[in-house]
């Protein structure tokens, strides 16, 4: 079970553990003493007697039943099975009187008074109750304890599961779709991990207690409460069942409804200029409904498993009662003829016994409340422990082969790749690109030219074919080696909800100030970060760089990639959505850059071909030609196309 294997990470909290389980123990023992209290209250009340007088009365009459026992089970003429149920009477009530004699003593020493030893009584209740509710308090930190660590684990792993996966299950996954995943599944989880680490141990811990007591005052009365039991167990298995199959589809159309909002707030733009807020709007009721359905039946189902539980626990006590009465009033010790008691059951134990089982009965309704987040929970792990399972395509090698740094060449060698087997993306790309060369790939859209690129640090792997780094092939070099000399600038510049001066130094943690400071001179961007935005390098950016302007992010996003000082630069389409200026800007910043180190733009800009050794010509996800700019134009239709 999935759940399972999300509790086993709780195993490594084992003090916050045991210490719940120590506390859980100590509420239900406490929440049975204080109920035993009813017996001596009812005796002192209703009697008026001591509980010394009690007690040796109880002593009195418990060695005269023994020593009738004791002749009755002597006489030789008695038929063994009847002699069998006799000597179980005669254990039982020498059991009996050892503990009437053992707690003698101690009662001695109480209050003979039977008013004074009522408040002795209350006092001690009250000191119980007291320290009861410290358990309770210590209980519920040490769940929250061991449950919110559990969940930060399990969030930790998922987010490193996340990171290991490639480009194309990101794009067929969705972000809102791991993020669903990763905050409500992960949620539901937390609610299961609580209750069954709190109600779930410290509930029944109490129902045992009180059920125990009942066991101990009448077990014959007891069993008999049982016998609906087993009927009652599986209504609830069928309701489980239906309870988890709805929380899965909730949890299904909860990540659609997350995807419906991500794309309304990325494509919020077109959203008002094209009027689509109806649209938008209608789309998410429509989903939103569709959980709605799913939420109504499971509270149904919810609501239906509590109604069963404490109909269930009323029963059984109306039926321990009915027969209970039915011995008090008789004051015979058979029932229709089935002998049920050694002694007649008196009014003070009926009570006790009754007080016993609304005392199993209360905590049996509270566990009833956790029924939904327990299948909830059971239903969020399935999702979640999908994800941790889901097989990694990009895998680290088991023995690496150390690389230097980058100085022959990158080989694609009949590099195909497919998202699926019906949509191939790259056929058979061959191509050789030497260190130093700085090479252009130009097509229209759809052609595999971003595609290609993210191959070379491993986005993402070819379906066949091999792609090499100096004659090593890419899956035999760990990631870290083969990524620490990449460095790439995408169409979309990313920078994060930071300052400026860490935005920059992402592109290497250990660099100083003034490291980054001049790489933001080599990129052009340090004059707008000091006379325009209002503190300079330590300005926060806000989510996804928003208060800067494309030109800006780009530029930023450059200086990070020239204080990495990669051996390997990729551009993909790295200005296609700036200003002229800002274009102007990266083109005098590459310009210099670009030596020394193998270049490969992605781009249909005129303006980056300039610095260009080679530009590559792709089309349906092949190579058509290549050559320098003036070389395409004389021979190459395609180009020409493109071109103009």
């Amino acid at each position: 079970m999935n759940f399972l294997r999300i509790l086993k990470i709780s195993l490594k909290y084992k003090y916050s553990l045991i210490f719940s389980l120590l506390t859980a123990l100590g509420v239900g023992i406490l929440w049975g003493t204080n109920l035993s209290a009813v017996y001596p209250f009812m005796q002192l009340t209703f009697r008026g007697e001591s509980l010394q007088t009690q007690l040796e009365s109880q002593i009195t009459s418990s060695e005269a039943l023994i020593k009738t026992l004791q002749e009755q089970y002597k006489d030789p003429s008695l038929p063994e099975p009847e002699r069998k149920a006799l000597g179980y009477k005669l254990m039982k009530e020498e059991y009996a009187l050892k503990g009437f004699r053992w707690i003698q003593p101690a009662v001695l020493m109480l209050p003979s008074s039977p008013v004074k030893t009522i408040f002795l009584l209350l006092v001690t209740l009250l000191a119980f109750t007291l320290l009861k509710s410290l358990f309770l308090i210590a209980n519920v930190i040490f769940v929250a304890r061991v449950t919110q660590h559990t969940i930060l684990d399990v969030r930790t792993k998922l987010l490193q599961k996340c990171l290991e996966m490639d480009m194309t299950t990101y794009s067929t996954e969705g972000n809102a779709t791991l993020i669903s995943r990763m905050m409500n599944d992960v949620n539901g989880i937390s609610a299961g991990i609580d209750s069954l680490l709190g109600k779930l141990v410290r509930e029944p811990i109490k129902m045992l207690v009180c059920l125990g007591i009942a066991l101990w005052i009448h077990w014959q009365l007891f069993v008999i409460t049982l016998l609906v039991v087993p009927l009652i167990g599986w209504i609830i298995l069928k309701l489980a069942k239906n309870i988890k199959r709805y929380s899965h589809f909730i949890m299904q159309e909860v990540a659609k409804l997350y995807k419906t909002l991500e794309e309304t707030f990325f494509g919020i733009k077109i959203v008002k200029c094209f009027m689509l807020e109806s649209h938008e709007t209608q789309q998410f009721l429509e989903r939103g409904e569709t959980v709605c359905r799913g939420s109504i039946r499971v509270a149904f189902f919810d609501a239906l498993a509590k109604g069963v539980i404490e109909f269930s626990g009323i029963f059984i006590v109306s039926l321990a009662l009915f027969f209970g009465a039915w011995m008090v009033i008789s004051g015979g010790t058979h029932i229709m003829g089935i002998p049920l008691s050694s002694r007649p059951l008196t009014f003070e134990w009926l009570v006790m016994f009754y007080v016993a089982l609304l005392g199993a009965a209360d905590p049996a309704r509270r566990m009833s409340d956790i029924f939904t987040s327990i299948q909830n929970a059971l239903a969020a792990s399935d999702r979640v422990c999908e994800m941790l399972d889901a097989p990694i395509k990009v895998q680290q090698p088991q023995n690496p082969v150390k690389i230097m740094p980058h100085e022959k060449d990158i080989i694609f060698d009949n590099v195909s790749y497919h998202y699926s087997e019906d949509r191939p993306v790259l056929k058979n790309v061959s191509l050789r690109i030497p260190f130093g060369e700085t090479v252009a790939i130009v097509g229209p859209n759809g052609c595999g030219k971003s595609t290609l690129i993210n191959l070379i640090p491993r986005l993402a792997d070819p379906s066949s074919g091999q792609v090499r780094l100096d004659g090593i092939p890419l899956p035999e070099i760990s990631l870290e080696d083969l990524r620490s000399q990449i460095g790439i600038v995408s169409q979309d510049a990313i920078l994060f909800d930071n300052t400026v001066m860490n935005n920059i130094r992402m592109g290497r943690q250990n660099a100083t100030d003034e490291e980054v400071i001049d790489a933001a001179k080599k990129a052009f961007a340090h004059e707008f970060i000091e006379s325009v935005l209002p503190q300079g390098y330590h300005t926060p950016l806000g989510p996804l760089g928003g208060q800067l302007s494309g030109g800006q992010r780009q530029r930023i996003a450059l200086a990070r990639v020239i204080l990495r000082q990669p051996r390997i630069l990729l551009l993909d389409e790295a200005t296609s959505q700036i200003d002229l200026e800002s274009e102007r800007s990266i083109q005098k910043a590459l310009s210099e850059f670009h030596h020394g180190r193998t270049v490969i733009i992605v781009t249909h800009r005129l303006a980056l071909l300039n610095i260009t050794d080679r530009i590559i010509v792709m089309g349906n996800g092949n190579i058509i030609s290549s050559g320098t700019h003036d070389e395409l134009l004389n021979h190459c239709e395609f180009y020409q196309q493109l071109y103009q």
